[in-house]
Parts: structure tokens; C-alpha cells; sequence
């Protein structure tokens, strides 16, 4: 009982930082999957086999190994990458709404190069400036309003000009945000995409090492079982 008591009271340290830990807040180094294991082994020799970890300490030197793993596959890492392990490392959460934060950060010229460009891209946009130019002609050729343009309409084409002349950068402005909506999105996908993988990987390898220690525990179970039971036969024999 007083045993138990000690047991209950004693305190760990992590053994990189010297921080206290509490009783869910530690892991011991030799119940780690053995490729992270030996990686902090190999960056601090001096490491008992059952050193306590903290997990904050842990997930330090987990992103310490995925970035070294990436280097090595990679070669050196861009910094799509090194956001990637670094929000590993502090658990941050990759999604964003990329579309929100740009909109929400527009000037005026460029809230307005967008409406311009949505709106000579619609039918309103067509069928409007096909009534106006048919509009244009009809009060030209019947004389409704004075004739201030007669046929072949050569203020017409000089008004269309101009249009056509303003609205061609106006839409290039806009498809130029476009791009970098789409450039800033594929980076999105992309860092979420990585996070996703490397912690696929990461869950894959811890399950097998979990497999692997419990089959170990089983055999080692198994073996005490057979010892008991050749006791027993023993001792009726």
C-alpha cells in the first residue's frame, strides 16, 4: 500500500526541456515507434531508454524528423514545406478560406475591375448593348433626334473602340486577381494536402509499432501461461 502511494507521488521530468510533468502529459521514450526513437537518440546520445518526454517537447522533435525525412526524399525543402512542419509542430489547423481573405482586402479599382469584368461577361451585358447600338441606328437613320452620327456610323465605331480599348484591360486586371486567387488556393491544397499525408504516414507507422508491442506482450503472456502450466502438471506428477 505505501508502495502504491510512492508510486503515485513520484514526479517526472522531461529529459530535454527539465519541465515537470504531469501524469498524461509524459511519454516514455522507449514506447515511441523505433524511427522517431532513434532519431531523438541520435540528436541527444545521452538519453536513458525510459526517459520521460513531454509532448510538446515530442512534437519538437517529430517535426525535426519529418523535416529531416522530407530533406532527404526531397532534397531541400520549400517553404510551403517548412509551413507545414511548423504547423505540425504547434497542432495548427491548415484550412483557410483563401477566397474571403482576398476579397476582403480588395481596393476600390479592384472591387471594380471585378464588377466591370462580371458584367461584360454576362448576357445582360450583350443584349443591353445590342439594343443600345440598334437604339443608336434607328434615331441616326430616322432622324428622331437630329442627325448627329449619319451612316457609316463613324462616331458609333469610335465609341465602340474606346469600349472595347477600356474593357480589355479592365478584364485583364480581374483575370489577374483570378490568378492569384488560384495560385493562393493550389498553395492551400497544397500544404493541407501534405499535413494530411505526413500524418497518414505518421498514424500508419504508429499503428504497426502498437501491433508490434502487443503482439510482443502476447507472446510474452503466451510464455508465462506454458511455465504455469508446466508447474502445474509438474507438481501433480
Amino acid at each position: 500500500m505505501n508502495r502504491n502511494r510512492h508510486s503515485e507521488h513520484v514526479v517526472h521530468k522531461c529529459a530535454l526541456t527539465g519541465r515537470i510533468l504531469s501524469h498524461h502529459d509524459g511519454v516514455r521514450l522507449d514506447l515511441l515507434r523505433p524511427a522517431l526513437a532513434d532519431h531523438i537518440r541520435s540528436l541527444h546520445p545521452e538519453l536513458a531508454p525510459d526517459a520521460m518526454i513531454s509532448r510538446a517537447a515530442l512534437a519538437k522533435e517529430r517535426a525535426a524528423y519529418i523535416a529531416a525525412t522530407l530533406q532527404a526524399e526531397r532534397g531541400d525543402l520549400s517553404q510551403l514545406d517548412n509551413d507545414v512542419i511548423e504547423s505540425l509542430a504547434k497542432n495548427d489547423i491548415l484550412t483557410e478560406n483563401v477566397e474571403e481573405e482576398i476579397d476582403s482586402n480588395r481596393s476600390f479599382g479592384e472591387r471594380a475591375a471585378d464588377t466591370i469584368a462580371s458584367f461584360g461577361g454576362s448576357w445582360v451585358f450583350i443584349i443591353s448593348f445590342m439594343v443600345f447600338i440598334s437604339v443608336w441606328m434607328m434615331v441616326n437613320m430616322l432622324g428622331l433626334a437630329g442627325i448627329f452620327d449619319p451612316y457609316p456610323f463613324i462616331l458609333l465605331n469610335l465609341v465602340l473602340s474606346c469600349i472595347a480599348a477600356l474593357q480589355a484591360p479592365v478584364i485583364m486586371m480581374s483575370q489577374k486577381r483570378q490568378e492569384a486567387k488560384d495560385r493562393l488556393r493550389s498553395e492551400n491544397d497544397y500544404r493541407v494536402n501534405l499535413k494530411a499525408e505526413l500524418e497518414i504516414r505518421h498514424l500508419h507507422e504508429k499503428i504497426d509499432h502498437m501491433l508490434t508491442h502487443q503482439w510482443e506482450r502476447l507472446a510474452e503472456i503466451q510464455e508465462i501461461q506454458i511455465e504455469l502450466m508446466e508447474d502445474l502438471a509438474a507438481r501433480r506428477r
